[in-house]
């Protein structure tokens, strides 16, 4: 499996590197253009991402407006919905999270701390191990 983490904390970046190091390759960004850049990058050199940990409060442009881009990419190549990659909304303000911003374009919202077991059940219910 391939991950892409989108994270401006460093602490949270290394915790969820070394939480998702198990299942694969991990590459590690600290805001939502570089995510973005990342995932476009990925799709050109046919090594697309299977999961987005995509925090939502970052610098340049937030997760929403970042999960936004990468589902236009995907459009526009022409993927097919079941075959897009999977994405974990992620944000230290549970109360805060609105899930219109996002509609349907990801898969699951987790809160920080990030509860280490429930993250592996998401990761299972989701297809991925």
């Amino acid at each position: 499996m391939k991950v892409l983490v989108a994270e401006d904390d460093i602490a949270s970046g290394k915790f969820m590197e070394k939480l998702l190091s198990k299942y694969g390759e991990v590459v590690v960004t600290r805001d939502g253009i570089a995510a973005v850049d990342e995932f476009v990058k990925a799709i050109n050199e046919d090594a697309k991402f299977d999961l987005i940990c995509m925090d939502i409060m970052m610098p340049k442009i937030d997760g929403y407006k970042a999960l936004a881009s990468i589902r236009d990419a995907e459009r526009k190549l022409g993927l097919p919905r079941d075959s897009r990659c999977k994405v974990i909304m992620i944000s230290a303000l549970d109360e805060g999270f609105d899930s219109s911003y996002a509609s349907d374009d990801y898969e699951e919202y987790l809160c920080k701390p990030i509860d280490i077991l429930q993250f592996d059940s998401v990761v299972r219910k989701l297809g991925l191990i």
